[in-house]
């Protein structure tokens, strides 16, 4: 566990009311990403005001969150709030989130040529596009925005899949909180069972690998259709 220096804070404002709480940045992020991590904070405390250490009032937690319990209304603010990265954690995850964009963009083509550009041409175009990438997003979330920076430069075109999938309840939460980091989720539907519908959007490329994490995640009880090509 870090100590109270190396901590980082998350926030979350909400009603008029600011929340906040000290938390180890790498297993808060791992939370954050769907990962069993319950163990991210270093103070047993929510406060007001972390910095001067002004803790949030009874009334203020009930009112907001319906429960005291420091563990539960630190989830939320966590999943709901505002996550403050180290720089070290930022830089690591701009370089992952960076490769990963290059591998998506390494599944279109050329339409000039019909095969795929090289990963080094690539990441040539995103840095004469200056592509910003946003680490806290999925790059998938980022794709339409570096599509559009990067074609003057770049022509490429892509085939998409849009995918509807049915994952049994026992498998709904952490499956959804892997997928929505990996992979476009147009449209969600939870069940009052706790059955979940998705409806994936993703290049015709990450076809196979789509199917193989969500085999993983739910070992392979999960139900699959290929709703549309384009």
């Amino acid at each position: 566990m870090v100590t109270i220096d190396e901590a980082t804070v998350a926030r979350l404002k909400t009603q008029g009311e600011r929340f906040e709480i000290l938390i180890d940045p790498d297993k808060a992020l791992a939370f954050k990403h769907g990962e069993k991590a319950d163990d991210f904070l270093v103070t047993d405390y929510v406060f007001k005001d972390a910095q001067k250490g002004e803790k949030a009032s009874e009334e203020a937690l009930k009112k907001i969150f319906h429960t005291t319990d420091v563990l539960e209304i630190s989830k939320v603010i966590l999943k709901k709030g505002e996550f403050l990265y180290t720089a070290e954690q930022r830089k690591k995850m701009i370089e992952e989130k960076k490769k990963a964009i290059i591998t998506l963009l390494s599944q279109g083509i050329d339409p000039r040529t019909g095969y795929p550009h090289p990963p080094r041409r690539i990441e040539d175009a995103l840095e004469k596009a200056k592509v910003h990438i946003d680490p806290s997003k999925s790059p998938q979330e980022q794709w339409e925005n570096i599509l559009k920076k990067i074609r003057p430069i770049l022509p490429i075109k892509f085939e998409m899949r849009e995918i509807a999938v049915k994952i049994p309840a026992h498998y709904s939460s952490r499956t959804y909180g892997v997928l929505k980091h990996k992979y476009e989720i147009l449209k969600e539907e939870w069940r009052k069972d706790g059955m979940l519908y998705l409806l994936v959007s993703l290049p015709a490329g990450l076809q196979d690998t789509f199917y193989e994490d969500l085999n993983s995640l739910t070992k392979g009880e999960v139900e699959t259709k290929l709703i549309e090509r384009k």
